[in-house]
């Protein structure tokens, strides 16, 4: 089983510029520089069916071919690479931050080429103090070996490159809000259209990608877009980093073959449930995906395998909810992260999540009617896809929508027996 995002990667070190020559590294910069034009690099991984890992899913390829092109095609013109990890539950880009820096520098420089941009960005998240002492390193690694900046190896094209580091909100996962935070402004989400592709950061043709994302293009371009199709068990191509957190014997991230099972993942290498607990439910995508149970074990984690079962891959990092966790409690704290969170920019995340997070600390406090089973039902609706300016409340709503389907037994209990009857 291949594993080219972490083969070099020794938990506890970080692979320096020399050793990640050494291992490869660079080569395939070297590669495009002398054979291939940005329009190839770009089909490249078109053909190669790359999707974002950050959560979206989407094409990286496709993404790139909306930025213009041609002559009067605006610059400067930027890469951004998102490393600000808030999702709860999710810590995969971390690994590759600490463990390989070089790997995710390589793939910025050919994203970054493959749109022309000239100038580059690490946005990272606040609380990452040894990756930023370690990106920031690097970077200045790369500019002395000439992989950045002025003239790139010779080839006549400039790239600047600089790490910044986010004072911490969530709502900076969402692109259009990291750009008005990188700008100074107040991070709250922009309307679309105009996309980052076309009018982006300062208004300059803009591609933001997540840190796994760009990790994968130095392998894509040295093995080739069939060879990183091979990797994967199921339609879509690649491999993963799963993480797996909550009552298991070994919470952690694996890289694996995208499609595999859930089962695999949890029974097999996060070693299963701690002794005494069972499974009761999963959030297989980060904070903000939908519940899935005991019977979904046997799904492929790919985007569009969980999506048939009712939830999204997300992130790929799986939060399990063991039979001693109480659901509303669960549930609960999820929502006190996302209000807290909220950018404010629109009434009915501004409004609506604290609202769900006041009804459900009554529930746990014993304080419920049975008319909160109907307010919080109709929370998941009026702050669902398309109610809001951007996708922090819908995803809020995911857990929330999935616990009332799955676990409205507990609901109940709270509001019939006045207490949470998983205490005492």
């Amino acid at each position: 089983m291949e594993q080219p995002l972490t083969k070099n990667i020794i938990t506890g070190n970080t692979l320096s510029l020399k050793d990640y020559e050494q291992a490869g590294g660079y080569a395939a910069l070297r590669k495009v520089l002398k054979d291939n034009s940005p329009q190839q690099v770009q089909q490249i991984v078109k053909d190669s069916g790359l999707k974002g890992r950050g959560g979206a899913g989407f094409s990286t390829g496709i993404k790139w071919s909306f930025v213009p092109m041609d002559e009067n095609a605006r610059h400067p013109k930027y890469l951004i690479c998102n490393a600000d990890e808030m999702e709860p539950g999710t810590f995969k880009d971390r690994l590759l931050l600490e463990g390989n820096p070089h790997q995710l520098l390589e793939g910025m420089i050919l994203a970054a080429y493959a749109i022309k941009a000239d100038i580059s960005y690490v946005f990272l998240r606040w609380a990452y103090r040894k990756a930023a002492e370690i990106m920031e390193k690097s970077i200045s690694d790369a500019y002395a070996a000439g992989y950045v900046g002025k003239n790139v190896l010779g080839s006549g094209w400039n790239l600047e490159m600089y790490l910044h580091t986010g004072v911490g909100r969530y709502i900076c996962g969402e692109e259009t809000a990291l750009l008005n935070a990188l700008e100074g402004k107040r991070a709250t989400p922009r309307a679309k259209p105009p996309f980052p592709q076309v009018s982006g950061l300062y208004g300059k043709p803009t591609i933001v990608n997540n840190v796994e994302t760009l990790s994968c293009l130095p392998h894509i371009i040295n093995n080739g877009a069939d060879w990183f199709r091979s990797l994967s068990v199921s339609e879509d191509s690649g491999t993963k980093l799963y993480g797996v957190s909550g009552k298991v014997k070994r919470p952690g991230v694996w890289e694996l073959p995208l499609g595999t099972t859930m089962r695999e993942i949890i029974e097999e290498y996060a070693g299963g449930m701690t002794n005494g607990y069972s499974l009761k439910g999963v959030l297989p995508g980060g904070a903000s995906t939908d519940f899935l149970t005991e019977q979904h074990l046997d799904i492929k984690m790919d985007y569009t395998s969980v999506a048939a079962a009712g939830s999204r891959l997300g992130t790929g990092t799986i939060v399990v909810m063991d039979d001693k966790t109480c659901p509303v409690g669960f549930v609960h704290n999820l929502q006190h992260f996302f209000a807290q969170e909220s950018c404010g920019w629109c009434t009915p995340c501004r409004e609506g999540l604290p609202w769900v997070e006041r009804i459900l600390s009554g529930l746990e406090k014993g304080n419920g009617s049975p008319e909160d089973m109907e307010l919080l039902q109709m929370h998941t609706q009026y702050l669902g896809p398309g109610n809001t300016y951007c996708a922090l409340a819908p995803g809020a709503m995911e857990p929330l929508q999935s616990a009332l389907k799955y676990f409205r037994e507990d609901f109940v209990r709270h509001i019939e027996e006045y207490k949470c009857p998983y205490e005492g």
